[in-house]
């Protein structure tokens, strides 16, 4: 299995390759639109052919390149089933394995930050690692006060869904604001001042409700623009579309 962890700075996103060594495919999970060209770099140095974009949720912070990476290479698209996007090529959901080749993605059903959301765990080699989106951030989570959120049904996932698996599992989330790269499964546990030291739930969601975050400022466009797989509208600034031609690989 080849393995990548890229970063795009403008939003801290993490994007994950994915890839089969022996067939020689790759997925990217929450690919970002504006690293488009970087990423087809990586996956034509490293001789792959990339088959799949998947996003663990419409996110509100950025566009994602499926649908430019889909025009690009022929790749499919993949969003969670209870998205419900006409635009992707194939839904994702619990209790069905998705393969990469040899590569065996476990979709987690991890709703909260969106009603929508979900983890993958990757099961292969000597160590677990899971992709957690938004829903569990490094000594942090999602936010939960817009586009469908809900900081006890994220609580429930988190519980039940990740903090269930093995303490060694390593934790990949979507984004990262203080230069961190992973954590673990036993770190959270301990130490995430949102939801480490068993704290109670009712206390997670005063937190949680009591945060008074900024508006997200793209998220007027990258929602509408996430649920058509990465469309532009028409409300995109003027300096953020030159990502947006579909036939521009830069």
């Amino acid at each position: 299995m080849i393995f990548r962890q890229l970063f795009e700075a403008s939003s801290s996103t993490f994007t994950y390759l994915l890839a089969c060594e022996e067939q020689g495919i790759a997925a990217l999970i929450d690919p970002v639109l504006e690293t488009v060209g970087r990423d087809l770099d990586v996956i034509r140095e490293l001789g792959l052919t990339l088959n799949y974009t998947i996003d663990t949720h419409v996110h509100a912070d950025h566009l994602t390149s499926a649908t430019k990476l889909k025009a690009l290479t022929d790749c499919k698209i993949v969003y969670p089933k209870q998205a419900d996007l006409p635009c992707a090529d194939l839904h994702i959901e619990e209790g069905k394995v998705f393969n990469i080749g040899s590569i065996a993605l476990h979709p987690l059903f991890t709703p909260g930050h969106t009603d929508h959301h979900y983890s993958y765990l990757l099961d292969q080699g000597v160590q677990k690692r899971v992709f957690t989106g938004d829903a569990l951030l490094i000594d942090a989570c999602g936010r939960t006060d817009f586009q469908s959120g809900d900081a006890g049904q994220l609580f429930d996932s988190i519980q039940t869904k990740l903090f269930s698996l093995p303490g060694e599992t390593l934790v990949y989330p979507a984004h990262d604001y203080s230069g961190r790269h992973v954590s673990s499964i036993a770190q959270e546990m301990a130490r995430n001042p949102r939801l480490g030291n068993d704290i109670p739930k009712e206390e997670f969601v005063q937190i949680m409700n009591s945060l008074d975050l900024p508006y997200p400022r793209k998220i007027d466009f990258a929602v509408p623009g996430n649920e058509a797989c990465g469309i532009c509208p028409p409300n995109v600034p003027d300096y953020l579309r030159s990502p947006c031609d579909i036939h521009d690989q830069g």
